[in-house]
């Protein structure tokens, strides 16, 4: 019988967990996944229904077990085997896995789960994570929650598999900010709009009434700051998700990029014109002072921190064509690092620190790439007619950039969508929005 050690953990409001493996069988585990090897093949692995009695429990089990699949296989790194082939049942599987028939359709690890009504009204979800190979578990976790938050479990239960076989964190508990887009092209409109990252849950934050543009979040994903037309005047507002409260940072007639916050969540950054010249500046949260940062008669903006402050990387057109550079967070040491062919904008820096994403323009076409913080190691990932605006999943392996294609009877219209693609740049998908999209930002792992 396994050895169970308990141990209670408040993670969210309304969601408890429980650990249900000792350390020294998680050491043992060998299934294993390269994620930034692109020729390794997706692991197959069995995710069956989980067990339940009663009509919510059974409910329950079986959209856990639909997203939890979803989740792991959009990632491009498993495989998840049809169900019509198990011969173990998830009753049975309450008592551990037969490992050999679970052999014999191929699968390498293995997902068991329960449901249980408690007597408080809330959920008990329990499911433990199997190395087929080794006849190891590698995990067992438990959660405690109301009946309406099982997608939330689902993801995070997805993001612990996804560690345990990758050695990287998930990303699947997290949340897309992002503009809906409506309307003709010449009366547009855009709404700033919030999702789980698998387009669940979707809700409107604006009614539209004002023109929103390049919504981010900051580091504790509780806020999220934008640019709005006030009066035809660009302002740049703070919205807590929570409250639904906007705070007005300023009016700044002269921007010519949204603000990102600073690591720490207590500045932004962000590109200001004056006299026809944008340089980047910061603004501390608390006091409202703004420093300047670069002093160049070149275009200085889409500037974005490194995850430990200490650089930045941001655009310009000092070297006479668009180009990426980086600088120590105090404006100095301003180096170029792109010497491709074509223009390059909107870097944005990992949260591993390892790469900057960026859009390229070369030959009429737009590229998603990554590069090195030293300029080496180019590779695009992605192509398409129109695609800008890359951002970071939490764990610094995925993007999810936007593209506009020609729409209508006579193609002058456009209609933007979302993707995503991971590192390799073999595992692409489209991120599903009831409108329009443009304009994503990706939210760190939800607290």
């Amino acid at each position: 019988m396994i050895h169970q050690r308990f141990r209670i953990l408040s993670i969210s409001v309304a969601i408890w967990l429980a650990a249900l493996v000792a350390p020294s069988m998680q050491a043992a585990a060998q299934v294993v996944v390269d994620i930034t090897d692109p020729s390794v093949e997706p692991l197959p692995i069995a995710v069956p229904v989980f067990h339940g009695v009663e009509p919510v429990e059974i409910q329950v089990a079986q959209d856990l077990a639909s997203v939890i699949t979803a989740d792991l296989e959009r990632s491009g790194l498993f495989q998840a085997i049809n169900p019509a082939a198990f011969i173990q049942s998830p009753e049975a599987l309450q008592n551990g896995p037969n490992y050999s028939e679970w052999r014999i359709i191929n699968a390498e690890a293995l997902i068991g789960g329960l449901v249980e009504t408690q007597s408080d009204g809330r959920l008990r979800v329990e499911f433990r994570l199997w190395d087929v190979v080794s006849e190891r578990q590698m995990t067992g976790l438990a959660y405690f929650t109301t009946p309406d938050n099982w997608r939330r479990v689902a993801h995070i239960i997805a993001d612990s598999i996804f560690k345990e076989i990758t050695g990287e964190d998930g990303y699947f508990d997290t949340q897309l900010v992002y503009i809906a887009e409506s309307g003709p092209l010449d009366r547009r409109i855009k709404r700033l709009a919030i999702m789980d990252q698998d387009g669940e849950n979707h809700r409107f934050l604006t009614d539209g009434n004002t023109l929103v543009l390049t919504p981010r979040f900051s580091p504790t994903a509780l806020e999220i700051t934008y640019l709005a037309y006030y009066n035809d005047q660009p302002r740049v507002y703070l919205y807590n998700i929570e409250t639904g409260r906007q705070e007005v940072l300023g009016d700044f007639p002269g921007m010519t990029f949204a603000p990102r916050f600073t690591p720490d969540g207590n500045r932004v950054i962000m590109s200001l014109s004056t006299a026809g010249n944008s340089d980047v500046y910061v603004m501390d949260l608390r006091t409202r002072d703004v420093n300047r940062l670069t002093y160049d008669t070149a275009i200085d903006t889409s500037a974005s921190f490194s995850p430990d402050g200490t650089r930045i990387v941001f655009e310009s057109d000092r070297g006479g064509s668009q180009q990426i550079y980086t600088m120590r967070a105090d404006g100095s040491e301003v180096t170029r690092i792109s010497f491709g062919e074509g223009r390059y904008g909107a870097p944005v820096w990992s949260p591993r620190g390892d790469l900057i994403a960026f859009t390229k323009i070369l030959g009429g076409r737009f590229h998603i790439g990554i590069i090195r913080p030293d300029g080496t190691g180019e590779r695009i990932l992605a192509e398409a007619f129109h695609a800008e605006g890359p951002t970071w999943a939490p764990n610094g392996r995925v993007l999810i950039y936007f593209s506009e294609i020609p729409s209508g009877p006579d193609g002058s219209s456009r209609v933007s969508t979302l993707h995503a693609v991971d590192l390799t740049g073999q595992h692409e998908w489209t991120v599903p929005t009831p409108l329009g999209g443009s304009d994503p930002a990706w939210s760190p792992l939800i607290p």
